[in-house]
């Protein structure tokens, strides 16, 4: 009636496969020390911790083996630099005095904070384009840029 074939399991030869290679996963490299290194005032700089907090974000969208670990590294001290003037604005004012006239001078901790700032922007929209260009899980943006939403 139906043409099935029979199968016998004597028929089939199996090839022995050789052991398959050991992987080692790292779930994170280790930020360079320069990052959690003391300052002046005995405090760590705390660039580790947005590094360790970027990286996270990378890994969510499983883009952290293209970005350079250097790049990473950059942007976190850059916007780490940018939050110490911040605090050195919000504590000494945006004012200061000129060093032989006396007089009132802006702060240079303004100045260095856009620097830091610009430093910061410009490398985070690096690492920023390569995981827009690579990413292969669904983002969505929910309209944080202002300017975009215009």
């Amino acid at each position: 009636m139906n043409d099935i074939p029979t199968f016998n399991p004597e028929e089939i030869d199996a090839v022995d496969l050789p052991d398959g290679a050991v992987l080692y996963g790292t779930d994170m490299p280790t930020p360079s020390d320069y990052l959690s290194a003391k300052q002046r005032n005995g405090i760590p700089l705390g660039a580790d911790e947005i590094y360790k907090e970027t990286w996270g974000w990378l890994k969510q969208r499983n883009c952290e083996t293209l970005v350079n670990s250097r790049l990473l590294e950059s942007y976190s001290q850059a916007f780490t630099r940018y939050i110490q003037c911040e605090k050195a604005i919000s504590q000494f004012g945006l004012l200061g005095k000129h060093p032989t006239s006396g007089g009132v001078i802006a702060s240079p901790f303004v100045q260095m904070s856009n620097q830091f700032q610009k430093t910061a922007n410009l490398l985070w929209y690096e690492i920023y384009d390569i995981v827009k260009e690579n990413c292969t899980e669904v983002y969505e943006d929910y309209g944080e840029d202002m300017m975009e939403n215009f």
